[in-house]
């Protein structure tokens, strides 16, 4: 115990540490919510990947995708890598920034407003933000709940949820985005170095390496047609790969309409940065993310210990990861317990700073037509944060002690509502000067609209009749969510070739900045 608390007193102490210290950077709009648009590589890098790897994906979506895809449940991982990170990095990192610093946008609504030339669709983008994201913000917490009372046992889990929610809120208050940034580069390595660490403690339990993978080789399941599957758990791409696929598709695809990670390429320093950025943030998304779906993929050899649902079949997926971890020396528990609210506290902190800068600058600093001042937007973003983590805490302790499934539900609602609608017209919009001001409109409604009757059909249990509604776009909320995604991709800039285009000035004007003239040494650029 007295270990456990020891690495916790340490590890708060450092993230207050931090805020203070990166006080400085937050002297104005611009420092407090983009860091000066000053962060380097690794701060960025970072950045972006703690953003994207929580509490969620180490407990909830390791243990689930780990027990339904075994081994092969590592593409996801993969997928994240290249698709979510590297991908996502070499086509929006650039342009984004680039654009953003020349229409003066800080925000992803704001992007749209100014793009699109619509402060309705600005209000509008940013109240689709605030709604989705608290519920995304309160599940971070439900990944803790079990590892915080498997490791502390006989102390309420909501001592933990307070102390994080507190923590929290005081280095991004103080700090703002530096501060975050910073946290979040601790917090990475700590991510690095615990997710290795526990991989090679859960597989020594087992006998190593080797002797795991022939123990889940002897495993069988059966497909959809009733075939018996020998092996299945260490096969390729496992015994569902079509799903396999869709869950690749929602969480490595997703990121690039999310505004808490693609906001983390408007504050890079410069084409070094990107660069660099791009490199690091892959390698990261391989270690963290491979290293995670790869650890749930053994979950199936846990099978005796774990919670069953009610009809003793389906495993309550929560449980899986906690049971693979219970029996590690408490160094390692106290390293688990750090790694994981690591992951959480720089999710945490990311979606709390997107979600209050982008209600203030883009809903309420509108509304007051230009009678707040610079520093009454600082103050008034501050005090959203602070709100919107303590709603996210209640939540979470309401969810945990009461064990309100919905809450958990709406979470993976958000992620396929937010990028579902922002996807297409953020990426059209940064390379295509076609996009029109009613695709977006359809975008918009379209992603929103898919994630909420997905989150009423899974509450109520109501069925289409339809098999292709039941069987497949409405199947779970990552098929919905995926295919939000997709048909927003495609019917974008189908309906821009038949509605009403921008002003071509207006356009040209926007464009202009990526064919600005910069001269660089021929280190960067070979000469004629």
């Amino acid at each position: 115990m007295a270990i456990k608390i020891i690495l916790l007193v340490i590890f708060f102490a450092v993230m207050i540490g931090i805020g203070i210290y990166s006080k400085r950077h937050a002297k104005d709009v611009d420092g407090f919510v983009l860091g000066g648009r000053s962060a380097g590589a690794w701060l960025t890098a970072f950045a972006f990947g703690t953003s994207y790897f929580s509490a969620v994906i180490f407990v909830g979506y390791a243990g689930q995708f780990g027990w339904r895809f075994g081994l092969a449940s590592t593409w996801i991982g993969i997928g994240n890598a290249l698709l979510g990170s590297l991908l996502a990095w070499v086509v929006l990192g650039r342009r984004t920034r680039i654009m953003t610093q020349h229409l003066d946008s800080k925000t992803m609504p704001d992007f749209f407003g100014l793009r699109y030339k619509s402060p309705t669709m600005r209000t509008v983008a940013s109240m689709i933000v605030f709604i989705f994201l608290i519920p995304y913000t309160a599940s971070l917490f439900n990944g803790l709940s079990r590892l915080f009372t498997m490791a502390f046992p006989g102390i309420d889990y909501s001592v933990c949820v307070i102390a994080m929610a507190v923590f929290t809120g005081i280095y991004v208050v103080i700090g703002g985005y530096m501060a975050t940034a910073i946290n979040d580069f601790i917090q990475g390595i700590i991510m690095i170095f615990g997710i290795v660490a526990v991989i090679i403690a859960v597989l020594n339990g087992q006998g190593g390496f080797t002797e795991a993978v022939a123990k889940l080789s002897e495993t069988s399941t059966q497909t959809a047609a009733g075939t018996t599957f020998n092996g299945a758990f260490t096969s390729f791409f496992g015994p569902d790969p079509i799903f396999l696929l869709v869950v690749v598709i929602l969480t490595s695809l997703g990121t690039w309409g999310l505004p808490q990670m693609v906001n983390k390429f408007y504050a890079i320093k410069n084409e070094d940065a990107i660069k660099k950025g791009t490199i690091i943030s892959t390698v990261f998304a391989v270690i963290v993310a491979g290293g995670c779906y790869f650890l749930g993929g053994f979950g199936r050899l846990f099978a005796d210990g774990i919670e069953y649902q009610k009809d003793r079949v389906t495993p309550v997926y929560d449980s899986i990861v906690p049971k693979m971890l219970e029996n590690l020396p408490d160094i390692m528990i106290g390293v688990v317990l750090v790694l994981v609210l690591s992951a959480s506290m720089s999710t945490l902190s990311s979606l709390v700073l997107t979600s209050s800068s982008s209600l203030t600058l883009d809903l309420i600093a509108p509304a007051m037509k230009g009678k707040l001042t610079d520093k009454k937007k600082m103050l008034t973003m501050r005090v959203f944060i602070v709100f919107f983590i303590v709603i996210s805490a209640i939540i979470a302790v309401v969810q945990a002690k009461s064990n309100v499934v919905f809450i958990a539900q709406l979470m993976g609602v958000s992620w396929g509502a937010l990028a579902g609608a922002f996807i297409a017209p953020f990426l059209y919009g940064l390379f295509w000067k076609k996009t029109t001001k009613a695709s977006c409109w359809v975008s918009f409604a379209m992603g929103v609209t898919l994630s909420v009757v997905q989150l009423i059909k899974s509450l109520t249990g109501f069925s289409f009749g339809i098999e292709i509604l039941d069987g497949f776009i409405f199947k779970t909320s990552l098929h919905s969510g995926a295919i939000a995604m997709i048909i927003g991709l495609i019917i974008v800039p189908l309906i821009s070739l038949i509605t009403p285009k921008m002003k071509k000035e207006d356009v040209d004007q926007m464009f202009s900045c990526y064919s600005q003239d910069n001269v660089v040494n021929v280190t960067k650029a070979l000469g004629k």
